[in-house]
């Protein structure tokens, strides 16, 4: 029997970390009845890890595992995160915040944006954020999760406990860790399939089904099955990054700061005893002795650590599932963390996976469907993480000018001529950003449309102002119901880790 006709029996995952331990627990817990389940990770191999900031879909995936939040975040030291402030990005102390949630409220015609332009120019129209609940939440540090409310937070998180939680609840389900180095990846001769690995100890692991999460290097899905790699450089050029982690000096506040510098931008991220940090830069602008020292010189507290280089290359593998290995984070492409996108690939391949599972054997038709679909929402992705660093007013260092005249994508310049031209924005259903992302950071970059919708003109300005005024009162009477953030965390999910630096 040919390795591809083979029922998937037995799933062996290569490589842990944060995508590793979220597969394991996914496919032990949901489909692993009937199926072994073993990842292999050696405990001398470190994982980067730096990723601590999630978008809201991660709410699907805990509610798929039955993941109680109250529990998760107290173990994993996690703070709420309703957005990320972008400080210095259209020009040098322009700030402005995305954050989650959705804008007002529009018509079948046109969307809240087209009311609110039309307020703006009236006089009035507050700022765009005051009809967001979570943007004005944000602002004031309040926040609550409250029955039945949408699940429009997302969380700060320590990736190193999350995998370990994710490790605890996969073994619950029969989930099983081997210890050890991949040492040879060995393929059947006639389907050039994936037969086996071997470890440093000697030992041979089969399976029927490979799952390559050993991060950029790609032993699987690269090195052994020469994929290739559609290189994004030229359109995102950072190529470096920096880590280091902090002591916490102040309340977590519930926003993610992305800091644009000279050749790059700074993170900081509030977990609740301690803050991540870390610098993401381009090389050929800024060497690493001084990317550090900027990083260095823009953090507060104590450093809990010393700080770690990271090289990485923008880009995605040309076929995420091969044969029958299927790539999952790092090892599948990178597109860099600025709207805190990875763990959200991460969790959108497996359950993609998980529906076009090949219990029966593997087919061209699924394979190239998945491959289809993932390549389609990595490059979408792309585009609104390219829109950040191109729509700039920016042209103070050569990092930025190149930034500001590099040639981008059709599919891009279309958005934001779009935009620029008539204030629409549309939304394919299987993109991840919305309308709502999409206006907030064209916005606020610096792109206002040239004109609103003529349904807008059908209400007078005081009916206007009423319909303006109704919505951004409601949306101060719901953030004025939240507590302080930080108090609630303290009653809701105060963290269990007791060691600091972990």
């Amino acid at each position: 029997m040919n390795k591809q006709d083979r029922k998937i029996k037995k799933v062996v995952i290569a490589g842990g970390g944060t995508a590793g331990w979220m597969a394991a627990a996914a496919f032990s817990k949901l489909i692993g009845k009937h199926l072994e389940v073993v990842l292999i990770e050696s405990d001398d191999i470190p994982t980067v890890g730096v990723g601590e900031a999630t978008i809201p879909t991660l709410h699907i995936f805990h509610q798929l595992l039955g993941i109680n939040e109250q529990e998760f975040m107290a173990a994993t030291n996690a703070t709420f995160k309703l957005g990320i402030a972008f400080e210095n990005w259209r020009d040098v102390k322009q700030d402005y915040l995305h954050s989650f949630g959705f804008l007002g409220q529009g018509c079948w015609a046109a969307g809240f944006q087209h009311f609110w332009l039309k307020g703006k120019q009236r006089g009035i129209a507050s700022e765009l954020g005051d009809y967001v609940p979570e943007h004005l939440g944000a602002r004031q540090g309040r926040f609550a999760v409250q029955q039945g409310q949408e699940l429009n937070h997302a969380y700060h998180l320590d990736a190193g406990l999350y995998a370990k939680y994710l490790r605890n609840l996969a073994a619950k389900y029969g989930g099983k860790r081997l210890e050890g180095k991949i040492s040879k990846v060995n393929l059947d001769d006639e389907s050039g399939f994936i037969d086996s690995l071997t470890l440093a100890s000697g030992e041979v692991v089969d399976g029927d089904l490979f799952i390559d999460c050993t991060g950029f290097r790609g032993l699987l899905i690269e090195e052994a099955l020469h994929t290739g790699y559609d290189d994004w450089s030229h359109l995102l050029p950072c190529d470096s990054a920096i880590a280091v982690q902090t002591k916490t000096v102040s309340a977590p506040i519930p926003y993610t700061r992305a800091i644009a510098r000279d050749a790059g931008w700074q993170w900081r991220i509030p977990l609740q005893n301690r803050t991540g940090n870390g610098l993401v830069f381009c090389s050929k602008y800024l060497s690493d002795d001084e990317a550090t020292q900027i990083l260095l010189n823009n953090i507060d507290g104590e450093r809990l650590n010393e700080p770690r280089v990271i090289k990485f290359k923008t880009g995605q593998r040309r076929k995420y599932w091969n044969k029958n290995c299927i790539a999952m984070g790092l090892s599948s492409g990178f597109i860099e963390p600025l709207e805190s996108t990875g763990i959200h690939l991460f969790q959108r391949a497996i359950v993609r996976l998980l529906q076009m599972f090949p219990s029966q054997g593997i087919n061209k038709s699924d394979v190239e469907e998945y491959n289809a679909q993932t390549k389609e929402e990595a490059e979408n992705i792309k585009d609104f993480i390219i829109l950040h660093y191109h729509l700039t007013e920016r042209a103070d260092t050569p990092f930025w000018r190149y930034c500001k005249n590099m040639d981008v994508p059709d599919s891009l310049k279309h958005r934001m001529k779009l935009f620029k031209e008539s204030g629409q924005v549309f939304k394919k259903d299987e993109e991840l950003f919305g309308e709502t992302s999409w206006i907030q950071v064209m916005m606020g970059q610096g792109l206002m449309p040239e004109q609103y919708h003529p349904i807008v003109d059908m209400m007078e300005d005081d009916e206007l102002k009423r319909f303006l005024d109704t919505i951004s009162g409601a949306v101060k009477k719901r953030v004025q119901s939240w507590p302080d953030h930080n108090d609630f965390i303290k009653r809701y999910c105060p963290s269990t880790v007791s060691t600091l630096g972990k």
